[in-house]
C-alpha cells in the first residue's frame, strides 16, 4: 500500500510503499478514507536529530477516519464496513484518567510508549491503518468522512479548550479567538454554537478574516501591534472573558494578555513557542487563570462528531490526493492553507 512517511530528520515527507498491516488480537484494521494534515505535523518535522522522539521512518497523520477492513481476534462491536473516526490521543485504558475517558491525560502513556497515530505509531496518512483497540474508534453515522477528519484534532481540540471557560462566556460576554486557521475556524463555529458570546477573531492574513466572518465571527482584527487596543475598545475598556491562542507565539501571547479581562482565561493551544508571565507584576489582570489543554476526551469527540452531523460546526477543507501529500505540507507550511488540508488515500 502506499503510505506517506517522514524518513529522515529533516527532510521532506514521501510517498513510499510498505506492506498493508495486520490487526493483532484486540486491534482494528482500518481502510482510510480521509486524512487531515496539521501544523503539529510540521513541528514534528521540524525537531532536530537530537532531541527527536520517535523511530523513523513513520507514518504521518494523526486525524483519520475510515471503514473496519478487518478485526483482529477478540474484537466485538464492529462489523466490516462500519465508517468511523479515530480518536488520537491512545491511552493504556486502565489508569484514573483513562477511566474518565480523558485519555489524552493517560498517566501511564509515556511510562508503557504508547503514542498516538502519527505521532509515534502508524498515522493516518496511509491506505490502511491499525488501531489498537476499538474503544479508540467513534461512529459517523451518516457524516461525510471529508468533514469529519478535521473533527478528530482541530474541531476536538478546540471544543476541549472552550468547555473550560463556559461558565464565563454569559450573555454579554467577549471570546478572542486568536488564529483562523483549521482549529481557530472550527473554534469560531465552537463558541457560537455553545454560547451567546461575541466572538472576535484575530489573524495576520485577511483571508482567514474573511473565513471567520464566513463562519460566524461578529468581529474580525488584524493580529497587530494594536489589536489588543482594538478588542479594549470594543468591549468597553472590559477585556474578552476568554481568549483562546491557536499560534501560541511570543507575539499573539503578548496580545491574548493585554486583551483578557479581570478574572477571564487565556487559553494556549498552539506550540508557536511562547510563554506568558503569570503571576503578581506579570502583566496579567487580576485572577487570570492561564492553561495549555492537550487534544480532548473520548466522550468530547463523539460531542463534536455529533455537533457536525447537526449542521452545528463544518470544515472548511481543500483536498489532495496521497501523492499530493507533500506538496499540501509545503502549502501548510506557507501559510496558505484556508481551513484544513484533507488527504483522500483512494481518491
Amino acid at each position: 500500500m502506499r503510505a506517506v512517511q517522514y524518513r529522515k530528520v529533516g527532510a521532506a515527507p514521501e510517498v513510499v510503499e510498505v506492506p498493508v498491516p495486520e490487526p493483532g488480537p484486540g486491534q482494528v484494521l482500518l481502510k482510510v478514507t480521509a486524512a487531515g494534515l496539521c501544523h503539529s505535523d510540521l513541528a514534528v518535522m521540524g525537531w532536530p536529530e537530537e532531541v527527536f522522539p520517535y523511530h523513523l521512518p513513520m507514518t504521518l497523520g494523526h486525524e483519520g477516519v475510515g471503514t473496519v477492513a478487518a478485526l483482529g481476534r477478540g474484537v466485538t462491536g464492529l462489523a466490516e464496513g462500519d465508517a468511523v473516526a479515530v480518536y488520537g490521543p491512545w491511552g493504556c485504558g486502565q489508569c484514573r484518567k483513562c477511566a474518565e475517558g480523558k485519555e489524552n491525560y493517560c498517566l501511564r502513556a509515556a511510562e508503557l510508549g504508547i503514542m498516538p497515530p502519527g505521532l509515534g505509531s502508524p498515522g493516518a496518512l496511509a491506505e490502511f491503518m491499525v488501531v489498537d483497540s476499538p474503544r479508540h474508534l467513534v461512529p459517523l453515522n451518516g457524516l461525510d468522512p471529508v468533514q469529519a477528519a478535521p473533527l478528530t484534532d482541530a474541531g476536538l481540540t478546540p471544543y476541549h479548550a472552550i468547555l473550560k471557560s463556559l461558565p464565563k462566556l454569559g450573555p454579554g460576554s467577549t471570546a478572542v479567538v486568536i488564529g483562523v486557521g483549521g482549529l481557530g475556524h472550527l473554534a469560531v463555529q465552537l463558541l457560537r454554537a455553545l454560547t451567546p458570546a461575541r466572538v472576535i477573531a484575530l489573524d495576520v492574513s485577511q483571508e482567514k478574516l474573511g473565513l471567520a466572518r464566513t463562519v460566524g465571527a461578529h468581529e474580525t482584527l488584524l493580529s497587530d501591534a494594536e489589536a489588543s487596543k482594538r478588542v479594549r475598545e470594543l468591549t468597553g475598556g472590559v477585556g474578552a472573558e476568554a481568549v483562546l491562542d491557536f499560534v501560541g507565539a511570543e507575539a499573539t501571547l503578548s496580545i491574548a494578555a493585554a486583551a483578557v479581562a479581570v478574572e477571564g482565561d487565556v487559553t494556549i493551544v498552539g506550540i508557536g513557542g511562547g510563554t506568558l508571565a503569570v503571576g503578581f507584576g506579570g502583566g496579567l489582570p487580576f485572577e487570570v487563570s492561564a492553561c495549555f489543554p492537550y487534544w480532548g476526551s473520548r466522550a468530547e469527540l463523539i460531542d463534536v462528531v455529533e455537533l457536525a452531523r447537526q449542521g452545528l460546526v463544518s470544515s472548511h477543507v481543500e483536498t489532495f490526493s496521497l501523492e499530493e501529500a507533500p506538496m499540501a505540507y509545503e502549502r501548510l507550511h506557507a501559510g496558505e492553507i484556508k481551513g484544513r488540508a484533507v488527504v483522500l488515500p483512494h481518491g
